[in-house]
């Protein structure tokens, strides 16, 4: 079931009224594939970011937030995510909590607001924060965040509720700590606030927003460490 929340009053607490997030927990693509063969996620360890993923899914229902399940899904025959598949399926911790999930979207693109009316939904159901968790942090997470800008979306991204892949090519080659640890840099930069489960609990459990920082202080602040 989606929160109703109650329309924002004109009153003494108007400001807390006006600062407090009207959030949905969005959790992208957490499939067996991810936790097998070449796409399996290496940093943080799949195990410890599932935990936190589940624990965080339950946090959300207990304080009334909308939960987004979504799922990646690329034409049969392919060689992942090909529907049916095993490594298409959700992870069994996220299948039995996505049946009472506000809403289940399939995508077969990087971003969440490809397909389907998950835009409309978010706006008729008066959310203006997503909170991401799920995989990868490299692709669908960073493209998700990116893409919620124009659309007007506060978003946040839970560092150890991500995860990302060893990645190397003609270019190079990184790991997936260094391709973890530099993206979030990068996302609190600009397009996200990024946290911990913990301090993200306590948010809510608050009603507050998670403070990020901005690009100009991202680079003043480099320049500086560097």
């Amino acid at each position: 079931m989606v929160t109703v929340h109650p329309p924002l009053c004109r009153s003494s607490e108007e400001d807390f009224a006006v600062s407090a997030p009207r959030r949905a927990l969005v959790v992208i693509d957490v499939q067996q594939e991810y936790f097998q063969g070449p796409l399996t996620i290496q940093y943080p360890h799949r195990d410890e970011s599932l935990a936190r993923i589940v624990r965080v899914m339950d946090s959300a229902v207990d304080a009334g937030l909308p939960v987004i399940t979504i799922q990646h899904e690329f034409p049969e025959g392919a060689p992942v995510f090909a529907p049916g598949t095993e490594g298409w399926q959700l992870h069994p911790e996220i299948e039995r909590r996505a049946k009472a999930a506000s809403k289940h979207v399939v995508k077969g693109f990087s971003s969440v607001f490809t397909v389907g009316d998950l835009t409309d939904w978010l706006r008729a159901n008066e959310i203006d924060t997503l909170t991401l968790v799920g995989y990868m942090t490299n692709n669908c997470v960073l493209a998700t965040a990116a893409a919620a800008e124009p659309l007007g979306f506060t978003v946040e991204v839970l560092s150890d509720a991500t995860g990302a892949v060893h990645l190397a090519n003609e270019v190079g080659k990184v790991s997936a700590q260094q391709v973890h640890e530099t993206l979030m840099v990068l996302l609190h930069s600009n397009w996200a606030a990024v946290s911990d489960t913990e301090t993200w609990t306590a948010a809510v459990s608050g009603q507050k927003s998670l403070e990020k920082s901005d690009l100009g202080t991202s680079a003043v602040q480099g320049e500086a460490a560097h």
